[in-house]
C-alpha cells in the first residue's frame, strides 16, 4: 500500500493504491476531510472490431450509507443516477477523453463511488482527480495526470473547495481541471461578474491543480504499472492515397457550401463515390474498407476546415471569424403557454417555454445531501429530427442533463426571490433544428420566454458558444460555432452572461489543455459577441411584461406571526375551511408562518388574502369598520369586526334620535358600519354606528358627551314611557338592568381581542 498526501483549500488530500479494488486495472482511494471516493479503472486487452472511436464510460455513484443514510421506496436500493449523479459523470468524463492516445479504441470504464461524504464540500472534484490517479497507476496507456479543484468567490476573496454554504453564497463557482501547465475543462456559474474575476479564478485553480498533478505522478512513479501498448488497426495498402486523390478537391469545394443540408448531401455524396471507386480498384467489397476508408475522409475533412480557418480566416458558411449568425426572435409563439419564445440563429433553432405552477410543482430532491426542492428548472430536449435524423425515443440523455442543467445555471442568478415571485417556474428548451450552440439557443429563448411570461427577471441573458482551432503557434478563435466547428475543431467554449457580466462558463477541449491567456481572449471575443446578441434580444422585448398570462395561476404569498396561525385556521380547521369554500382557493400554512394562497384567478385570491389579513390584523382605534351584527341585546348590539373580534355598540349610539329597540333599527346578521372609539384596559371594544355614519357622510363628529349620562334618569327627564298597547307590564326592577356606567363586563359580552379588518373607505 502506498499513500500521498497534500494540503489543498486548508484540508488534507491523500490517494492511497493498493489497499482495496486490487484486481481492477487500477484503483486509487481519495480522502479529502471525511469524504472518501473510491475509483477504479478497467479496459479491455484489446479493441472491439468495427470500432474507430475511445468507448470510454464513466460511472459515478453516491452510497446512501456515506452520509448514513437509507434508500427510500420499497426496494431498498440505490436506483437509477440522479441527475447530479449524471453530472458529475459528464464532468468526470470531459477532462479524461482528450488525453488518450490517438488510435486507442480499446473498451475503457471508470467507476467512482462516494463511500462516505461529510457533506462539507461536494465530491464532484474527487471523483475527476480518483479517475485520473487510477487511469495512472494502471495499465491502460493514459499518461497524463489531471488535477481539479473548485474555487469561489464571495465577498472579493477567492476560496479553493469551499463549503456548501460558501458555494450557495458565492458570486463565482468554478470547477476547474486541467494539467501540470494547462486548463482541459471548466465548468461554472456566477452572479454576473466579469470576465477579468473568471480569468483570476482560473489562475488560482491552475496553481493548486499543479500540486495535485504532482501527487498523483508521484504515486504513479512509486506503483505503477507499466502501460499497454496501443493496438492501431492494420493499414490497407494504396487506400490512402485512392481516397485522397478522389476526394480531397471536391471536398474542398463542399465544405464552404452555405447551408448545412446541401453541405452534407454534396459530402455523402462525395464519400459514397469515394468508397465505391477505391473498392473497385482495390478489388475488395466496400464493406471491407469502409471503416478505415470513413477515418481518411475524416481526416482530409478536418484537414480542409482548419487550413481554410487558419489560412483564409473562412468558415464553412461563409462568416468572419467573428460573425454571430443572423438572429429571429417570434415572442408568444404558443398562445396559451404562460410564456414563450422561438429563438432561432442560423440554422440553429429553440422554442423556449415558460410554465407558472405552485409550490406543489417545484422540484423535488432526496439524495446523500437531504430532501430539497428547487423553484426554478430547465428542462432540455433534443429530439432526432433536430438533425434529419431518426433515433430513440425516451428519457433524457447524458447530453441533454448536461445542456439543461448548463442553460438553468445561465438563467438561475437572474430569478427573483420567492417573496417577490411565489411560483415554481419550469422552463422548458426543445430543439427544433441544430446546427451547433443548441445550449446556448436555449438561454437566449429561455431569457426571452421569461420575460413573455412576466417573470421579473432584471436583464436579458445571452449565451455564445467559441470554438478554437491551434497548429503550433498559429491560432484562430471562432465565433458562434457550428456543428463541424465543434466536431473539427480544439474547443467548444459556451459562456452566457448579461451586460454586467458572465452567469455561466463551461469549457471543454479535445487537445491537451489550452492556457489562460488563450482563454481570456477567447472570453474578450464572447463579451463583445454576447452584447451584439443581447441588442436583438432587447429590441424583440426589453423587459418583463407586468402581468402574468391570464392562463397561469395566482399565487400570494405572505407571513404572519406564529402565533396566529392558530387564529386562521380555526377550531378544527373552522376558519381556513370557510376561506376555502367561500372564495375556492387553496391555502397552504408552514410552521414559520408563511402562508401560499393558490388560485385560478386573481380576484379569488385577493379576496382569500382580504380574509386572511382580517384574521390577523390588530383593530385601529378611530377606524370606521362593516360589522356584522351577532347578538341583539336590550342594551346595544354585539358586531362582528372580523373572525373572533366582536365589540358592543351601545343602544344609545346606534342612531342620532333617541332609540327604544335595538331591534327597531338592527337585527342579527346585519352588516353596519360602526367606527371604534374605544378599547378599554381589558380590551373590550367600544363601537358607535352614529360616528360611523357621520364620517362617511362627511359631517363633523358630535360634541362628546359622558357615557351613560346623556340619556338621564329613566323616571325623571326621560318622561313617561309610551302606550305599549296590549304588552303586558311588570316592574322589572333596576336590579335586572345593567349599569351602564359599570366597567364590569356586562353580561354575555365576550369583548374583542386585539385585531383589525380593512377599514372601510369612508370617503373623507
Amino acid at each position: 500500500m502506498k499513500e500521498v498526501s497534500l494540503e489543498i483549500g486548508g484540508r488534507t488530500l491523500t490517494l492511497t493504491q493498493g489497499l482495496v479494488a486490487k484486481q481492477a486495472n487500477g484503483s486509487v482511494l481519495v480522502r479529502y476531510a471525511d469524504s472518501l471516493i473510491l475509483s477504479c479503472a478497467c479496459a479491455e486487452p484489446k479493441p472491439e472490431e468495427g470500432k474507430d472511436f475511445l468507448p470510454l464510460t464513466v460511472e459515478y455513484r453516491e452510497k446512501t450509507y456515506s452520509a448514513g443514510m437509507i434508500p427510500g421506496g420499497f426496494i431498498k436500493r440505490e436506483g437509477r443516477p440522479s441527475d447530479r449523479e449524471t453530472l458529475v459523470c459528464r464532468l468526470t468524463d470531459r477532462p479524461l477523453r482528450p488525453l488518450f492516445p490517438e488510435g486507442y479504441f480499446n473498451d475503457v470504464q471508470i467507476a467512482t463511488y462516494a463511500i462516505s461524504t461529510d457533506l462539507s464540500s461536494p465530491p464532484d472534484v474527487m471523483s475527476i482527480i480518483g479517475a485520473s490517479t487510477a487511469l495512472l497507476v494502471s495499465d491502460i496507456p493514459f499518461t497524463t495526470a489531471v488535477g481539479a479543484v473548485r474555487v469561489a468567490r464571495l465577498n472579493g476573496q477567492y476560496k479553493i473547495n469551499p463549503s456548501t454554504e460558501e458555494i450557495d453564497a458565492a458570486e463565482l463557482e468554478l470547477v476547474v481541471a486541467g494539467t501540470r501547465t494547462d486548463i482541459a475543462m471548466v465548468e461554472g456559474a456566477a452572479r454576473q461578474v466579469s470576465e477579468d474575476v473568471v480569468l483570476e479564478g482560473l489562475k488560482l485553480a491552475q496553481a493548486e491543480i499543479a500540486k495535485i498533478c504532482e501527487a498523483q505522478e508521484t504515486l504513479r512513479r512509486a506503483v505503477g504499472k507499466p502501460k499497454a501498448a496501443v493496438i492501431s488497426p492494420a493499414k490497407t495498402a494504396g487506400l490512402s492515397a485512392l481516397v485522397e486523390e478522389s476526394a480531397a478537391a471536391r471536398l474542398s469545394k463542399a465544405l464552404v457550401i452555405p447551408t448545412k443540408l446541401e453541405r452534407y448531401a454534396e459530402v455523402n455524396k462525395i464519400e459514397d463515390e469515394t468508397l465505391a471507386a477505391a473498392a473497385g480498384k482495390l478489388g475488395v467489397e466496400r464493406e471491407a474498407i469502409e471503416l478505415e476508408a470513413k477515418g481518411i475522409l475524416e481526416d482530409i475533412k478536418s484537414r480542409i476546415v482548419r487550413a481554410n480557418i487558419l489560412e483564409r480566416k473562412q468558415r464553412n458558411d461563409g462568416r468572419g471569424l467573428d460573425d454571430v449568425r443572423p438572429i429571429d426572435i417570434k415572442l408568444g409563439f404558443l398562445p396559451r403557454a404562460h410564456g414563450s419564445a422561438l429563438f432561432t440563429r442560423g440554422e440553429t433553432q429553440a422554442l423556449a417555454v415558460v410554465t407558472l405552477g405552485t409550490a406543489d410543482d417545484e422540484q423535488r430532491m432526496d439524495d446523500v445531501y437531504g430532501e430539497r426542492s428547487k423553484r426554478f428548472y430547465l428542462h432540455y430536449y433534443f429530439p432526432p429530427f433536430s438533425v434529419g435524423e431518426t433515433g430513440r425515443y425516451g428519457g433524457q440523455g447524458r447530453r441533454e442533463i448536461g445542456h439543461g442543467m448548463l442553460a438553468e445555471k445561465s438563467l438561475r442568478s437572474l430569478l427573483p426571490t420567492e417573496i417577490d415571485f411565489p411560483y415554481a417556474v419550469r422552463l422548458v428548451s426543445d430543439i427544433l433544428e441544430s446546427n451547433g450552440s443548441s445550449s446556448m439557443a436555449s438561454v437566449c429563448g429561455g431569457s426571452l420566454a421569461l420575460m413573455d411570461a412576466g417573470v421579473p427577471v432584471p436583464a436579458h441573458v445571452a449565451g455564445v458558444a467559441m470554438g478554437l482551432v491551434k497548429e503550433g503557434d498559429r491560432v484562430a478563435i471562432l465565433t458562434d460555432i457550428l456543428g463541424d466547428e465543434d466536431h473539427l475543431g480544439d474547443m467548444d467554449f459556451k459562456v452566457a452572461g448579461t451586460r454586467q457580466g458572465v452567469t455561466a462558463i463551461q469549457m471543454d477541449i479535445k487537445i491537451g489543455g489550452i492556457s489562460v491567456d488563450l482563454m481570456r481572449m477567447a472570453l474578450e471575443k464572447a463579451n463583445r459577441a454576447r452584447l451584439h446578441i443581447l441588442e436583438k434580444m432587447e429590441a424583440a422585448i426589453s423587459k418583463a411584461r407586468p402581468d402574468i398570462s391570464p392562463y397561469a395561476p395566482r399565487v400570494f404569498m405572505m407571513t404572519v406571526p406564529k402565533d396566529k396561525i392558530g387564529d386562521i385556521i380555526g377550531p378544527g380547521g373552522k376558519n381556513i375551511r370557510a376561506i376555502i369554500e367561500e372564495t375556492g382557493v387553496k391555502i397552504d400554512i408552514e410552521d414559520d408562518g408563511t402562508v401560499r394562497i393558490y388560485s385560478e384567478d386573481e380576484k379569488s385570491a385577493s379576496a382569500a388574502k382580504e380574509r386572511v389579513h382580517m384574521m390577523i390584523a390588530e383593530p385601529e382605534l378611530g377606524r370606521v369598520y362593516q360589522g356584522k351584527v351577532v347578538r341583539v341585546v336590550e342594551f346595544g348590539a354585539f358586531c362582528e369586526l372580523m373572525p373572533g373580534h366582536e365589540g358592543l355598540c351601545h343602544i344609545s349610539e346606534l342612531q342620532e334620535a333617541r332609540t327604544e329597540r335595538v331591534e327597531d333599527v338592527l337585527k342579527e346578521g346585519d352588516i353596519t358600519p360602526v367606527k371604534l372609539i374605544e378599547i378599554d384596559h381589558l380590551g373590550r371594544l367600544r363601537l358607535s354606528r352614529v360616528a360611523a355614519i357621520r364620517e362617511i357622510e362627511g359631517k363633523p363628529p358630535l360634541p362628546t358627551r359622558p357615557r351613560g349620562g346623556d340619556r338621564g334618569d329613566r323616571d325623571g327627564d326621560r318622561g313617561r314611557r309610551p302606550d305599549r298597547g296590549d304588552r303586558p307590564r311588570f316592574d322589572r326592577g333596576r336590579s335586572d338592568r345593567p349599569d351602564r356606567r359599570s366597567d364590569r363586563p356586562r353580561e354575555g359580552y365576550q369583548g374583542g381581542r386585539p385585531g383589525g379588518p380593512t377599514p372601510v373607505n369612508t370617503g373623507a
